[in-house]
């Protein structure tokens, strides 16, 4: 299975290494400890994704068919009941359209953005400006201005652009998590089509795309949409029936997968908190653990003697880091972090989103035919510099 970023040339997330992801906000802390995680991929298309050792960059051009090309039922329900209930889809397009841009790389490239504040600070996804420090604008009233990159946060795929021009129309934000069946309108450029809508409806939360842990640390507690989404919808907006962002478009699964109608997207929760500190000060606070997960094969649980393939097998841990600290080595297997279960490496990144640095943890491991628990007490994630 092909794993797409919607940008135009798609780029790949680069990969993470040991560590945490960034800490929710406390409408995402708060979500259910209890919850039972719920696989986006059929076991065929996990197994397709694990091949691939991540995601494969490919160029598509408009014409060539693609997630956003593929007819969604659902999207039309969704404008049906809309339209039974009183919901303006068209009227949610026009409030929103103005406050969603077209970010130019000038490499051929592009993606979509948010703008976020009215004074020019805008709103997208690490992985659309990566590698330039410079990019042109695209705003709804057809005017185009130069930005800057001012900040970016490759651990949760969010980025920061900055231009001169002011009294844009900020969007408005919706930090709680969506209702799975509420109306979701994604509006965005895909493959360069500019002030795009497509509709649907919110499929699932606290999604993780199986696999993803070995590239990135972004594909994680994801909201799930129907919503057609393409290249270049990478960094636009998800709104939901009353025209607020629910979420920062992110990734799809294609058509050639089997997939039908796979879309994710950042939780505003979290793109808000992101923002609001890349914004203060350039950088971003993530819990960090201090260790290489990777993920239970079949043969390394033979070879390692484990009953089965749940949990997340450590690979490495840092010297001097939170983990080492604790007392964890390789070749134990993390199967609960905070009392959350986990199954998969995923899953221990999706849990450390719940929480901050300096937070103390309980880690339950098994070691050999022997289960303990350990105390972590989690860092502030080092700099890639």
């Amino acid at each position: 299975m092909r794993l797409h970023f919607q940008t135009k040339p798609l780029r790949a997330v680069v990969p993470a290494s040991s560590g945490g992801s960034g800490p929710g906000s406390a409408t995402q802390r708060g979500r259910s400890r209890s919850r039972k995680r719920r696989r986006t991929c059929t076991a065929a298309a996990v197994a397709a994704v694990v091949l691939l050792a991540g995601c494969t960059a490919t160029d598509q051009e408009p014409g060539t068919q693609t997630e956003g090309a593929a007819s969604s039922p659902a999207a039309g329900q969704a404008l049906e009941q809309g339209s039974s209930e009183g919901v303006s889809i068209p009227d949610i397009v026009a409030s929103v359209e103005p406050s969603v841009v077209t970010i130019f790389t000038g490499r051929g490239g592009l993606g979509s953005g948010v703008i976020y504040s009215a004074d020019g600070l805008i709103l997208t996804n690490e992985h659309v400006v990566r590698g330039v420090d410079e990019v042109e604008v695209g705003f709804a009233d057809g005017k185009r201005e130069a930005g800057t990159v001012v900040a970016d946060d490759p651990v949760t795929d969010l980025a920061l652009v900055q231009v001169e021009r002011t009294g844009l129309p900020a969007a408005e934000f919706e930090p709680s998590l969506p209702r799975v069946g509420e109306l979701a309108v994604v509006i965005g450029s895909p493959l360069g089509f500019a002030n795009t809508a497509t509709a649907g409806i919110i499929s699932g939360l606290h999604r993780e795309i199986p696999g993803s842990a070995s590239n990135s640390q972004s594909l994680v507690d994801l909201i799930q949409t129907d919503a057609p989404i393409s290249p270049g919808n990478s960094g636009g907006a998800v709104v939901n029936s009353e025209g607020k962002v629910i979420g920062i478009s992110e990734a799809y699964i294609p058509p050639q997968a089997g997939a039908v109608a796979l879309g994710f997207a950042i939780p505003a929760a979290i793109a808000m908190e992101v923002a609001e500190q890349l914004s203060e000060d350039g950088s971003a606070e993530h819990a960090f653990m201090g260790l290489g997960p990777a993920a239970i094969t079949p043969q390394i649980a033979e070879q390692l003697g484990l009953p089965d393939t749940q949990g997340a097998l450590v690979l490495s841990v840092v010297d001097g880091g939170p983990a080492a600290e604790a007392g964890l080595e390789p070749g134990d297997v993390v199967v609960g972090l905070g009392g959350e279960e986990i199954q998969t490496p995923e899953d221990l990144l999706a849990a450390l989103r719940g929480h901050a640095p300096g937070d103390k943890v309980e880690v339950e491991i098994s070691r050999g035919n022997e289960a303990s628990q350990l105390t972590v007490t989690l860092a502030d994630r080092p700099s890639a510099e």
